[in-house]
């Protein structure tokens, strides 16, 4: 197989190496985020060099996602991938985290992992093919603000697009293909009562005492939806809900007179979060006494839905073919469940381990690599270069 054009990509750890040297941190703190457009830029001047039709998409300021394809049609595969890493703790690191160091067969580095090597490798699978071999189109897909808002993949479902028939996810998974994930959503629960002085329990309303109500129904809620919902594919086979943090009152001699409790839920493949939003409030709503208190629900972010790509799909079988495991699911979410509201089989199949990400001295094994850049070449034939 010959390149797709004369040019040529640079080497395959070249381009790592400057992936992980652009620090595109993203993060809710303001503070810590950072612009993801240095990476975008790489990659749109050696996609550009390389013959692919190169656009960038503003997401917001500093922030873009890029959109690369060579050839055209209707199918087509799309190889996708986060441009932003977690933020990091400097003091934990063995290693730069913005230096790729080669150590006892592992590559170091922040995103080594999750999950810019893997752009680097679709790239290497991509031009692995001449420009003209191209029957459907193959479009190199990177993202912005993936480990924070998803806002980057939630701009491509406002911009309809990209278009293709199918969508790898490059996200760590082990080179075990995914085809199934769950969601998230975080709510905060806000109860507003009245403070007073302890001595005397009728000079207020105390929002501590009305929040135990509240969590008594929402464990009855979290019986009620596991014993409805369950998927034996996944490790923990019913949706879970989480009480992560609560917080009210000021003073022991002060009657409590806010409380918020912060829950985390992961819902099940054909668990809609607009209709868990609205039984959440509904049934928290009746729980509250009829005075002296009001209750407010909101999310903490947009959330996730759940993913499922069906079992039958010619992406599923054929990554199950060539990988020689059957395709599973995570507990972790991803963007695949915005790459199938645009109508695209997805799913998720990469070279890093999930227990690798987000954490001090990141690694991607080098005896990952190779295997990966064949993987990704047997799918482009599969899905770009076949006639099927």
């Amino acid at each position: 197989m010959k390149p797709s054009t004369e040019k040529t990509a640079p080497e395959r750890l070249q381009m790592i190496r400057e992936l992980i040297a652009a620090p595109s941190v993203s993060c809710v703190d303001p503070a810590i985020d950072q612009s993801n457009l240095a990476v975008i830029h790489l990659l749109a001047n050696w996609l550009t060099e390389l013959g692919f039709e190169v656009e960038e998409l503003t997401v917001a300021k500093g922030k873009a996602n890029l959109v690369a394809t060579l050839g055209s049609g209707n199918g087509g595969l799309i190889l996708a991938g986060h441009t932003d890493t977690v933020p990091y703790d400097e003091q934990r690191w063995q290693h730069d985290p913005f230096s790729l160091t080669e150590d006892n067969g592992k590559l170091y580095g922040l995103g080594t992992s999750d999950m810019k090597a893997f752009l680097a490798l679709a790239i290497e699978a991509a031009i692995s093919f001449q420009a003209g071999d191209y029957k459907q189109p193959l479009i190199i897909l990177a993202t912005s603000d993936e480990e924070t808002t998803m806002a980057g993949a939630k701009a491509l479902v406002d911009a309809g697009k990209p278009a293709a028939r199918y969508a790898v996810i490059g996200e760590p998974t082990g080179m075990k293909p995914i085809r199934m994930h769950k969601g998230i959503m975080m709510e905060a629960i806000r109860i507003t009562g009245l403070a007073g002085h302890s001595s005397n329990p009728d000079y207020g309303h105390n929002a501590l005492e009305a929040m135990h109500k509240v969590i008594a129904e929402l464990m009855l809620w979290r019986d009620e939806l596991q014993q409805q919902y369950h998927n034996h594919l996944f490790e923990v086979p019913v949706p879970t809900m989480n009480f992560g943090h609560i917080h009210g009152g000021d003073n022991p001699n002060r009657i409590c007179g806010a409380c918020e409790l912060h829950i985390d839920i992961r819902p099940l493949p054909g668990m809609n979060l607009l209709d868990l939003r609205r039984e959440l409030n509904t049934r928290l709503q009746k729980v509250m006494p009829e005075h002296g208190f009001s209750l407010e629900t909101r999310p903490l972010f947009s959330g996730t839905e759940a993913m499922e790509t069906p079992a039958e799909s010619a992406l599923v079988k054929a990554a199950e073919k060539l990988t020689g495991h059957q395709a599973g699911s995570v507990a972790f979410g991803t963007e695949a469940p915005y790459l199938t509201e645009l109508g695209i089989d997805t799913i998720v199949l990469g070279p890093g381990d999930i227990a690798q990400a987000h954490q001090p001295d990141e690694y991607l094994d080098i005896d990952r690599i190779e295997p990966t850049v064949d993987l990704l070449k047997k799918l482009i034939y599969e899905f770009c270069i076949k006639n099927n």
